[in-house]
């Protein structure tokens, strides 16, 4: 590509003539397009947790898993799946000027430290492998880099974290085999939408664009606290790395999902949508209907939130809600029954124009708590840390505080607001059932001494479970109100299989069982392999694994070991590209190891690996799953 990727538009329309977005698995096979036989079932072996006496192998992401694919005709056939990496954070692609990881200010200039080198981030995160016309493209983001003095990074004063990025490369498929080849790379310019703000995982539209996030905790702005700080440090580093000085950023601008549309001559227009209204999202996950939205709300006291479109495509213009969480047992994660509350209905236009005019005080009246208390008029709420806050909305800021402060909002209309380490979000629309990751059932999810609410008292569990969520039609808010949707959540539980283990610290430095989850992240749900995938971001496994979980037979296999400390993102499961089936991983962070781990140990694995060596690649040997 030699174009600069264009930012423009919101985008609106659904395309009616563009296909489901692309949902896959991926790799190399050299049958992979050999037989026209519909799939009936597909199953995986597992690939072996690594022993503290195979260090290569702990320092190496690797798959050694088999594919077991039965046809409607009752034949079967093995397919050996592989890790393929397309390219590193270091990498220059193509004809690329810079590295893939390399950060950016407004204007495309590159961004270096303060010893004057590449500011490089070693965090790809969310992928969307999409076929657009004829070609292949890959949106991928760069989740954050710490600005702060780690013994291995540089420290910049003043700043906590970069302005962050993504990249669009393009991609080749070999059409006999699949595999595929990286060959062309540039950053997709944010500069129409103020930047960007830490997008973690991300998804796919039905009308074939990438849907990003802002996990934006650094902004979630709290005067009565030094929390206060961090979003000044953030402010700084988007005003001064990303706009040069030249305007001042607005952290109401920030916390949004974005929308990537990629063209065939390799353009891209970008949006953010106001209308979804602002949190520490970590995804959106829209769901078959095309306009029921739900959202991971990454951090502690956090919310479950729902955007319900006007109309399908359209994700400018709609209404909020957040979850009541109404226990009904605390035992294996827990069971609750979810009600919706209203929170407001707005445009995107409209919020955007909140944003721009007001602050954090001119929506809201705030004071501390006096001995765990609040004055008349104000309520008292718990929303991202364990300091309270006493709020009043002030008069006609309703509509603000809903789309741009939605989690104190949301507390303070009655909803549930104690979810901790919320990631994921997947739909299986055959069954109409979602899944959520909760990677830590910790903190405000058990009971908690002084909390304003206790909605959720579950015993903890630091490895976290991955509930599964009943979908319903003909459902209502709180109020009575009918909510426009055929997929509102109505029940949350953990299938057994799905609930982490925590263990007594084992020889390897694990303190979760190698045979469970341990604090799931990524998920992404196959409609055609009926299988659940999950990534882990675990700080209870040393080595770090992907995840198949059959939904029918409710058989768990581990297909993916990634180097030991590595974080597993990106997850995409795409059933059919061409004939060949992929499932995108990355890593970040690699060599990131527990405290937990043998310093022997620790030592043989340091010498091993290179954290600024994070892959974006893919799983390959699947055949198109049909």
């Amino acid at each position: 590509m030699n174009k600069r990727l264009l930012a423009l538009f919101p985008l609106t329309a659904i395309a009616a003539a563009v296909g489901l977005a692309v949902t896959g698995c991926g790799g190399d096979s050299d049958s992979a397009a050999e037989t026209s036989v519909a799939i009936a079932s597909v199953e995986f072996t597992d690939t072996p947790a690594p022993t503290t006496g195979e260090v290569d192998r702990m320092a190496t992401t690797h798959t050694q898993s088999v594919a077991k694919v039965t046809y409607v005709d009752g034949t079967t056939k093995e397919y050996p799946l592989t890790y393929n990496t397309l390219f590193s954070v270091k990498d220059k692609v193509g004809d690329a000027a810079h590295p893939a990881g390399q950060l950016y200010n407004a204007k495309g200039a590159p961004l270096t430290d303060q010893f004057g080198q590449p500011l490089i981030a070693e965090t790809p995160d969310a992928n969307s492998l999409l076929k657009v016309g004829e070609k292949l493209f890959l949106v991928t983001h760069y989740e954050y880099d710490w600005l702060v003095s780690d013994g291995s990074k540089y420290s910049t004063s003043g700043y906590k974290r970069a302005p962050m990025s993504m990249t669009l490369t393009e991609v080749a498929q070999d059409s006999a085999t699949g595999k595929l080849t990286a060959v062309g790379q540039e950053p997709i310019d944010f500069s129409n939408v103020d930047g960007l703000w830490i997008p973690c995982f991300g998804s796919q539209t039905p009308w074939n664009t990438h849907l990003g996030s802002e996990e934006d905790y650094d902004l979630q702005y709290n005067p009565l606290t030094s929390g206060y700080s961090t979003t000044t440090a953030g402010i700084k580093a988007m005003t001064e790395l990303y706009f040069s000085n030249e305007k001042t950023a607005n952290p109401y601008h920030y916390g949004f999902i974005p929308e990537v549309k990629v063209n065939e001559d390799g353009s891209t227009e970008v949006a953010k949508h106001y209308a979804m209204g602002r949190g520490t999202w970590e995804m959106a996950k829209i769901m078959p209907d095309g306009k029921t939205v739900y959202f991971g709300d990454d951090g502690t006291h956090g919310l479950m939130s729902m955007f319900v479109a006007d109309e399908a495509g359209n994700l400018d213009a709609g209404t909020i809600y957040a979850a009541k969480w109404n226990q009904t047992s605390d035992q294996n994660g827990g069971v609750a029954n979810i009600k919706w509350v209203k929170l407001g209905h707005a445009t995107s236009n409209e919020v955007k124009a909140l944003a721009d005019a007001n602050t954090f005080t001119t929506i809201f009246d705030a004071v501390a708590p006096v001995d765990g208390t609040c004055a008349e008029g104000y309520t008292r709420v718990r929303t991202g840390s364990t300091a309270d806050e006493c709020l009043t909305v002030r008069e006609g800021m309703d509509t603000a505080a809903a789309f741009l402060e939605t989690r104190r909002y949301a507390a303070l209309m009655g909803a549930t607001t104690e979810f901790t380490k919320m990631e994921g979000i997947a739909v299986n629309g055959k069954d109409k059932k979602g899944y959520m990751a909760i990677s830590a059932i910790r903190d405000s999810m058990t009971s908690m001494t002084g909390e304003p609410a206790d909605d959720i008292r579950l015993a903890k569990n630091s490895a976290g479970a991955t509930y599964t969520m009943d979908l319903a039609s003909a459902q209502t808010d709180t109020l009575g109100n009918a909510i426009a949707s055929d997929y509102v959540v109505s029940k949350m539980y953990v299938e057994s299989a799905l609930l982490g283990l925590p263990i007594t610290t084992d020889a390897k430095g694990n303190t979760a069982s190698e045979d469970r989850i341990a604090n799931t992240d990524n998920i992404f749900f196959s409609e055609k392999m009926r299988t659940l995938f999950i990534g882990e971001d675990s700080g209870m496994h040393v080595n770090n694994y992907v995840w198949a979980y059959n939904v029918d037979t409710k058989k768990l296999t581990r297909i993916l070991s990634s180097a030991a400390g590595a974080e597993n993102t990106g997850l995409q499961a795409v059933d059919d590209m061409n004939g060949h089936a992929y499932i995108m991983s990355n890593n970040q962070h690699v060599g990131d190891l527990p405290g937990s781990v043998p310093e022997e140990l620790k030592a043989e694995l340091a010498a091993k690996l290179d954290k600024l060596n994070a892959p974006v690649g893919y799983i390959g040997g699947l055949p198109a799953i049909k």
